[in-house]
């Protein structure tokens, strides 16, 4: 389905290259994409490594494919979308990556009728195990979907939920990777406190994060279930945990996932910068 489409990208920065991967790797052809950045260092990236091709002319790349993605930041997205409407007929599916950006907002500012997507994927779309949801615009039909779940498929997991969550999707997948590799940092910070060299330390902080996502992943028990299970009557675990409380860990995560849900709201109402 995927390797019958020609597939544009406005802006080429490191989230539209690990999507293109992604798409490369599930048998799109690299000739079949096209895209736009207006970064010449950034183009010939694309181009060296991924051996598709790449423009300056967001409007050469809309003209030239039938699906586009829109990879810029949203606080161009006034500017980009601009450059497009010529460019974009209403048999195009455009899919959006713009944080905060509603599917209203595109459709309005592409008046010719095309279909809209939104998705919401993750920097460790990088390495293939991304988190991404999406929710269709007004004309969004279930075929378009379920391209949009292809594509995002093949840099890991994708959820669909309804617009109105998505601003709480930023907070909690969007920016959720900096929350873990803040908190990977000052476990292996910790363990150099404590004596341990700082290759250990670090290796010691990633493995414990990534297995103890996998366990919970396939284990399908609820986070507290596993964590009681850690945290043996008068031991190491709960006494940790008691000075996690006493420092509001759980308050504190939940207070900066709100921030982000903030932000993202507020990046839907900037409209020219």
């Amino acid at each position: 389905m995927l390797q019958d489409h020609t597939i544009g990208f406005i802006g080429g920065g490191n989230m539209a290259e690990a999507i293109i991967k992604g798409l490369i790797a599930g048998g799109v052809a690299p000739r079949n994409i096209l895209a736009a950045d207006p970064v010449l260092d950034r183009r010939a990236h694309l181009a060296t490594t991924l051996q598709i091709r790449t423009s300056d002319d967001n409007g050469e790349v809309a003209k030239e494919t039938d699906l586009i993605v829109l990879a810029t930041k949203p606080q161009v997205a006034a500017n980009a979308l601009s450059a497009l409407e010529g460019g974009i007929t209403p048999d195009k599916l455009v899919i959006s990556i713009m944080a905060g950006i509603s599917t209203t907002f595109v459709e309005e500012s592409l008046r010719n009728g095309c279909r809209v997507v939104r998705a919401m994927p993750n920097t460790p779309a990088l390495v293939q195990t991304g988190a991404t949801a999406i929710c269709g615009g007004r004309r969004a039909t279930a075929e378009d979907m379920e391209m949009a779940r292809q594509i995002f498929n093949l840099v890991g997991t994708v959820y669909q939920v309804h617009e109105r969550q998505m601003d709480a999707v930023t907070g909690v997948s969007g920016s959720g990777p900096a929350y873990a590799f803040s908190f990977i940092e000052a476990l292996a910070d910790a363990g150099v406190k404590n004596g341990l060299t700082r290759d250990v330390a670090n290796g010691l902080a990633v493995q414990t994060v990534l297995g103890s996502a996998r366990l919970l992943q396939e284990s399908g028990e609820h986070p507290a279930v596993l964590r009681d299970r850690v945290s043996s009557p008068g031991g190491t675990t709960i006494a940790a945990m008691h000075a996690l409380e006493n420092g509001r860990f759980n308050g504190l995560i939940m207070d900066a996932v709100d921030a982000a849900v903030k932000r993202s709201k507020e990046l839907a109402g900037i409209k020219l910068l």
